[in-house]
């Protein structure tokens, strides 16, 4: 099944206790239409505030209601930041998580002086006007198969920190800078902290070379700024 969220009211995607998250909600609604308890698998743990446009998840059950059907009656019971828009039957084996090939995200960044009430949900509001062209020159320096770990965060069990950038673009379309971020995998909070070292390099407080500097240090103290995660959107998961 692949689903989209709104992230902005909920814990993250992954169930904790007590607390409200994405996987607790689409669980719980299937749980009410399958009529026994479901549990989820989701490609990735998008944190808290993080949108997403095509979260991919599986689940197992005896149920004969056909998946085209499932989506329609399962939005019927979801909350309004919430939405199912396909599901297919996969064979047994197949694993949300361990089968994907890659993953797109994007980040938005509202570059202008006031901020914009349509607009905060969904985006990092930054006034000062950002260099992209200086950006984009020191996110091509990051591309290809590197050790990433100067670019995540602790409190990941995840031992193996090397990851293959295939995509890092920048683009202005007029108030708004997009990002667009695809690799085989991304380490906790990694999109975020490519953003800040980059919104660093745009507003002049790092050089371009400084980035490839930071990934190469292995040092996560080095990274200076991390993007809010509200202007980030996991977009695709790619088999």
């Amino acid at each position: 099944m692949v689903v989209q969220y709104d992230g902005t009211g909920y814990c993250g995607f992954q169930r904790q206790p007590e607390l409200p998250t994405i996987q607790r909600e689409i669980e719980q609604a299937l749980t009410r239409l399958l009529g026994g308890p479901t549990t989820i698998i989701g490609a990735g743990r998008t944190d808290a505030g993080v949108h997403a446009l095509g979260q991919t998840l599986t689940f197992d059950t005896d149920n004969p209601i056909p998946a085209k059907r499932v989506v329609t009656a399962l939005n019927g019971l979801l909350p309004d930041a919430i939405s199912a828009i396909q599901a297919l039957e996969v064979p047994g084996e197949f694993h949300a998580r361990y089968h994907a090939a890659g993953k797109l995200y994007g980040y938005r960044i509202l570059n202008r002086e006031l901020p914009s009430p349509f607009m905060v949900r969904y985006s990092w509001h930054l006034p000062a006007e950002l260099d992209v062209g200086a950006m984009q020159q020191a996110a091509e320096g990051l591309l290809g198969e590197h050790d990433f770990v100067a670019f995540s965060s602790s409190g990941s069990s995840v031992r193996d920190t090397v990851r293959t950038l295939r995509r890092l673009d920048v683009q202005r379309e007029g108030e708004l800078v997009e990002f667009r971020a695809e690799a085989n995998g991304f380490l906790y909070m990694m999109v975020r902290r490519l953003v800040g070292a980059l919104v660093d390099v745009g507003c002049g407080r790092l050089g371009v070379e400084d980035v490839e500097a930071i990934r190469e240090s292995r040092d996560r103290c080095r990274v200076i700024t991390v993007a809010p995660p509200q202007g980030l959107s996991l977009i695709k998961v790619i088999y």
